[in-house]
């Protein structure tokens, strides 16, 4: 019945589509729901269906009929307005604006349909984006006329009005063109005041309340973009602090203050500024007097008092992110600052997460600044001819910073003691309370807490080179409480804790040496003093935390280093949860820092601390589980590495392995009696946890691990072997599900670690010939061979990255082998990843990295591959980059601007462009236009750039069009071809875009292919003109510009000591 809807030969029946859409939304069957569905979609997709929307909110009584129709005609403003006749589109805008007026006139329809009439207000303002100013010069005018004929068509123009702003100034980045846009806020600017004059009349005349509330909205919306002089030079700031102590409009006006002190003007209009602040003090403490309790008030008060907080933090941090300055200047406002302040403090503690970020964000901001100030005094000038006077300016300046650390001191030292005592956890802490009070080991890392941490680490730091006495002091008085139990709480002690180790790096080392000396005796004593197992495990946690931040003390002071780490061997034995984990991790991260310090033989002491570990390693290692005695070999082998006797260095390695090396051993001399020794589960498991060891100590000794690899190498092959035809056997038999078998699981995690130990080793050594002759032919048949041999459930996708890396590491040298890896793993692995985009999703980015090894380092192997293999590789690499997975879309564009750039180098250059030249480009549009592959962008626009640069480059001399078709002088060169085919490319793909519109973007590609940055603007605006990028997250399209202020973010903390901290630091601290 519902498909007579979608004959266009016959009227509307407005009263089945009323009945499709209920069933629709409705309780109905879910076949019913399905089948109205169908209908619907089908037409909203029919080209005509918006000529019929008028028909439907004409007849229809039902809202969700409404808003359906009106979904139909967003979509053809958004999509094809340009492309509609002249009388339509005015038929379009004059019925939508009636319409508007008819229903926001009369009081009762205007509330009665308030989502109706605000979806028709968001279509009027997508129309303006189009017509408005060029095509409807009157729009500000007339709306700002009728806005005066009654109150609520008053209140819907505001938002109208604030719609508008929202579309020009907040989300046009993407929406829309540059010029659009600057066109846009042009003509708002130039109109302003008109609304402007509207605004202040409302507020001043009107007592309607939802008129006013409505007006104090739009205004928020305008306050961060209008002419100043509509701010400071009316009468708007004196009306807004009129309405802000009257409860109905506190929040909002308060709202629309904050936006007005976040404005910086130059020091223009301070005065009127320090006026503001003034006043609006005066009236905050008859509203919240000063020694008010506020976290106390925010958990109790409504939702609207907690707004009020909320937004009095914005007014607070706003105000003195930009005037501070002006408040320091004289005692009367010195006075309100530090009330301001003082404030701010009080709010800080609220329980709210999105407040104290608000909060958290103006305290860095404000520390950082002042201890720019004191960094910019210390850094001596330069000697200059007029010393006295320089000197004279100096002292000047060094007054005027006594004085703002003076002012400042009070409230700084309050500071410091709210950021310790709402310290965030930091990443490596595993220990947490659950909501039911108890310890447990944390489960999933929360982000959100990761990046306080961060901002509030970087805000301590400042405050600890700002006074390190008072950050000191601060500290060790709270230290004090926990010990005599005053303060004495799980997250007293973690907040605490957390915060010393965050301003590790921030003293100078004398202070940090006497700080430490006190904090880990009196942790330690804390650990021996306090009963109760969650306690201990809460205190043990705290204390690796702290030692884990201050590798440089540890360094220096041999006998609290081996306390330490004797320390963290105790808690490798305690059993509850999360305490073995920190401790080995613990372990890890202090060898890495101190490693020398173990080998080396220290005062008072018989042999070297690693003689004693090894004796003890039994022992030490008895309660660990697996995965953390790999944590605990690694670091060993980290140990090991630091000695530099090559001798000594085996000898340590060889009882280090003296463990797994003795079952190794054992389970290889059993499996030549009878390979079914090899084949019980607790024989493979053994099998499985000897490799990771053997993995996880190779990772961190590196070439010295050549003597241990030695002796396993070939019998680890043959069980390779061994256990890869036993899980062929075992699919042939039993079919893919014997895949999914725990056993055949089992024995693909050896052929995994194999394989990765391998590429760990291959990776880290030195002795790139050594790896060449003794190791890489002896693995092609085993591994290689096999690759091919087996079932493709069989295969792993480690072989692809292990070869990667052996290319990747011998370069040149595997050119000769190229071909067989080609062979061995080419077509069967591109049959297993191309059926779609979803299976063996390991394969799919280890393959093309295989292949992108190749590109760089034996990119000649390629010119020996037949036309059918090249099609082949290039086949690939376009469905790489068509790939809807990030990180394999990227792998095949990266790969692609190789072998470009390789090929146009190459004697092959013309031969390759003809054959693959129009293929690439077309297919590089498709996915530059598709938003599934937005984080592609950069590598499109070079990619883009590359080729429109190579069309009239010397290395291109053979036409690229079909002259067997066309001949020779169909076009005068390739430049003017590939101009033609684009245009008809991009052409046929959009046709809501005019042909002038794609020729004006395609000459403006070639007109400034020589710059990137200008191509890639081109690019841009022509994505938000085709309408494929619009109203979505565009962020992707300025990607590389975030990742410039990445670094440069970076580079600014590196010159700060302690902002990245020194457990962090890449190995510049390793000690000596």
């Amino acid at each position: 019945m519902a498909e007579k809807l979608l004959d266009f030969t016959q009227p509307l029946d407005v009263g089945l589509l009323d009945a499709t859409v209920a069933a629709f939304y409705g309780t109905g069957s879910k076949e019913e729901r399905a089948a109205a569905e169908r209908v619907l979609r089908q037409l909203q997709e029919h080209p005509d269906t918006w000529t019929r929307v008028v028909t439907i909110l004409q007849n229809s009584t039902i809202p969700n009929t409404k808003f359906y129709a009106l979904q139909v005609l967003e979509g053809v403003i958004k999509y094809r307005w340009n492309a509609l006749p002249v009388e339509q589109r005015d038929g379009i805008k004059n019925y939508i604006s009636d319409l508007i007026v008819q229903l926001s006139s009369n009081e009762s329809s205007f509330r009665a349909e308030r989502l109706y009439v605000n979806k028709l207000n968001i279509i009027l303002v997508q129309v303006l984006k189009h017509e408005w100013p060029a095509r409807w010069p009157r729009f500000i005018p007339d709306l700002v006329s009728a806005a005066k004929s009654s109150e609520t068509l008053c209140e819907n123009c505001m938002v109208i009005l604030k719609l508008l702003s929202e579309e020009v100034f907040d989300f046009s980045q993407g929406e829309l063109t540059q010029s659009k846009i600057k066109e846009l806020k042009n003509s708002l600017n130039s109109e302003f005041q008109l609304i402007h004059e509207l605004c202040q009349y409302v507020l001043s005349m009107s007592q309607h309340p939802e008129l006013i509330r409505a007006t104090l909205a739009t205004l928020h919306a305008f306050l961060s973009w209008i002419p100043l002089g509509y701010i400071f030079e009316s009468a708007l700031l004196e009306t807004l602090l009129k309405l802000f102590p009257v409860i109905s409009y506190r929040n909002l006006a308060l709202q629309c203050l904050s936006e007005v002190v976040a404005l910086s003007c130059g020091g223009y209009f301070d005065a009127q500024f320090v006026k503001l602040y003034t006043i609006f003090m005066v009236q905050l403490q008859v509203i919240l007097p000063p020694g008010t309790n506020v976290p106390e008030s925010y958990a109790s008060g409504s939702d609207e008092d907690q707004a009020f907080i909320q937004n009095l933090a914005i007014f607070f941090t706003s105000f003195l992110k930009s005037h501070i300055g002006v408040l320091e200047t004289t005692p009367e406002n010195r006075t309100a600052l530090l009330m301001g302040l003082e404030y701010l403090i009080g709010i800080s503690y609220v329980d709210d997460t999105e407040v104290f970020k608000v909060c958290l964000d103006y305290w860095n901001s404000l520390v950082c600044d002042l201890f720019q100030s004191e960094c910019n005094m210390e850094t001596p000038a330069p000697p200059s001819p007029l010393g006295l006077q320089v000197g004279g300016m100096l002292n000047g300046m060094a007054t005027l910073l006594s004085h703002r650390r003076a002012l400042y001191s009070g409230p700084l030292s309050k500071l410091r003691l709210l950021m310790i005592s709402r310290m965030a956890k930091p990443e490596e802490v595993l220990i947490v309370e659950d909501e039911n009070g108890n310890i447990v080991r944390e489960t999933m890392k929360d982000n959100d807490v990761l990046v306080q941490y961060k901002i509030m680490r970087e805000t301590l730091i400042y405050l600890s080179h700002l006074d390190h006495e008072d950050t000191e002091q601060q500290m060790l008085r709270k230290l004090s409480k926990q010990l005599n139990g005053e303060e004495w709480a799980w997250n007293n002690l973690n907040t605490l804790c957390w915060a010393i180790g965050s301003i590790s790096g921030s003293m100078v080392e004398d202070q940090e040496n006497r700080f430490l000396v006190t904090v880990i005796r009196d942790l330690l004593n804390l650990c021996e003093i306090t009963k109760g197992k969650d306690n201990k495990a809460v205190i043990a946690s705290n204390i690796m935390y702290v030692v884990g931040q201050y590798p440089r003390f540890l360094r220096a002071h041999w006998k609290f280093l081996k306390t330490v780490v004797n320390k963290l061997f105790e808690f490798m034995h305690e059993t509850h949860p999360g305490v073995q984990d920190m401790a080995c991790d613990t372990f890890l991260k202090i060898v890495q820092k101190c490693r020398r310090k173990f080998v080396i033989l220290q005062v008072g002491e018989t042999e070297p601390f690693v003689c004693e570990l090894l004796k003890g390693l039994p022992t030490t290692i008895l309660d660990l589980e697996a995965h953390q005695i790999h944590t605990f070999y690694e670091a060993v082998g980290f140990m090991i590495q630091a000695e530099s006797d090559p001798q000594r260095r085996d000898e340590y390695l060889q009882k280090l392995m003296e463990l797994p090396n003795q079952r190794w051993v054992e389970i290889i001399g059993q499996a030549r009696q009878s390979v079914e020794y090899l084949k019980s589960v607790e024989v493979v498991r053994a099998v499985l946890n000897i490799l990771q060891l053997n993995t996880s100590v190779a990772s961190s000794l590196g070439q010295a691990f050549l003597a241990q690899i030695s002796l396993i190498y070939l019998d680890m092959l043959n069980v390779y072997r061994m256990y890869s035809e036993l899980i062929s056997s075992s699919i042939a038999e039993g079919g893919p599900f014997a895949s999914r078998t725990s056993f055949v699981k089992l024995l693909r995690s050896v052929k995994r670690e194999t394989l990765k130990l391998i590429e760990t080793f291959v990776d880290k050594a030195e002795d790139v010939e050594l790896i060449a002759k003794n190791f890489v032919p002896a693995m092609m048949d085993p591994i290689l061979g096999d690759y091919a041999r087996n079932v493709s459930d069989a295969r792993e996708s480690e072989v692809l990255s292990l070869f990667a890396t052996i290319i990747d590491k011998l370069k040149g040298a595997m050119i000769d082998d190229v071909p067989r890896i080609f062979e061995a793993v080419f077509a069967c692995t591109l049959e297993m990843i191309t059926k779609n985009f979803e299976d063996y999703p390991e394969h799919r980015l280890k393959f093309f990295s295989l292949l992108r090894a190749i590109a760089s380092h034996c990119f000649r192997a390629l010119f020996t591959l037949s036309s059918q293999q090249l099609k082949l590789v290039m086949d690939s690499i376009i469905w790489a980059f068509r790939h809807t997975e990030r990180n394999v879309a990227e792998t095949g564009l990266n790969l692609l601007l190789e072998i470009l750039t390789n090929f146009q180098a190459s004697e092959f250059c013309n031969q390759f462009h003809q054959t693959y030249f129009l293929t690439i480009e077309q297919e590089l549009f498709a996915v530059l236009t598709d938003t599934f592959h937005k984080p592609g962008f950069k590598l499109h626009v070079l990619i883009l750039q590359h080729l429109f640069c190579l069309v009239d480059s010397q290395a291109l001399t053979q036409p690229l069009w079909d002259v067997a078709t066309l001949g020779s002088t169909a076009f005068p060169n390739n430049m003017e071809f590939v101009r033609d085919y684009t245009i008809k490319l991009l052409g046929t793909s959009f046709p809501n875009m005019t042909l002038l519109e794609v020729t004006t973007f395609v000459n403006g590609l070639f007109e400034t292919r020589d710059e990137l940055g200008a191509f890639k603007n081109q690019l841009r605006d022509f994505l938000i003109q085709s309408k494929e990028f619009s109203a979505q997250d565009n962020n992707d399209l300025y990607a590389e510009e975030a990742a410039v202020q990445r670094e440069a973010e970076r580079r600014r903390m590196l010159s700060i000591p302690g902002l990245v901290a020194p457990s962090e630091l890449q190995d510049e601290m390793i000690d000596t």
